[in-house]
């Protein structure tokens, strides 16, 4: 499927409307473990080319005790956070999403890399409202985030929560 990154079209509804259709493109019923994980690395590759202006997209999946790093694109992050620690941690627990304008000023922020200034970050959250885990996204750029992102990304939490086995 061809996609155009994000464009400032002024039309969320367009906008969001073609976002889902190509990330939909990507999801189907995951049969194994195995099409999951590469569910998940196709849509960290196209939420990394979709918008501009990052240098890490991806997700943190939770396994009943903390997040463990999944598929991404950038550079190596940290593989284990905790519930409650950093802006991946204080989502998943709180089970909101976070958008972050500047990370230096959010308490207990984890520096996996010291070019990220700004975050926001999704929980995933399956049927009966148990946490799956997050999608993570960074940028060199303050204040990169904003509720149009938060809308996107939510959306795009919601079907892959609908994906899941």
């Amino acid at each position: 499927m061809i996609f155009s990154p994000l464009s400032a079209t002024g039309n969320y509804d367009k906008d969001v409307t073609s976002f889902l259709e190509v990330a939909s493109s990507y999801i189907e019923k995951e049969r194994d473990v195995f099409h999951f994980m590469a569910t998940l690395s196709n849509l960290s590759a196209f939420i990394y080319s979709y918008f501009p202006d990052l240098n890490w997209a991806g997700f943190y999946l939770f396994d009943g005790e903390k997040l463990v790093l999944g598929s991404f694109q950038g550079e190596p992050a940290c593989i284990e956070i905790k519930l409650g620690r950093g802006v991946c941690g204080t989502a998943a627990e709180k089970k909101e999403s976070i958008i972050v304008s500047d990370v230096s000023h959010f308490p207990g922020h984890i520096a996996c890399s010291s070019k990220s200034r700004s975050e926001i970050v999704v929980p995933i959250i399956k049927d009966g409202g148990s946490l799956f885990g997050v999608i993570d996204i960074d940028s060199p750029l303050l204040n990169r985030f904003s509720e149009y992102e938060r809308h996107l990304l939510e959306d795009l939490a919601i079907l892959i929560s609908k994906s899941l086995i």
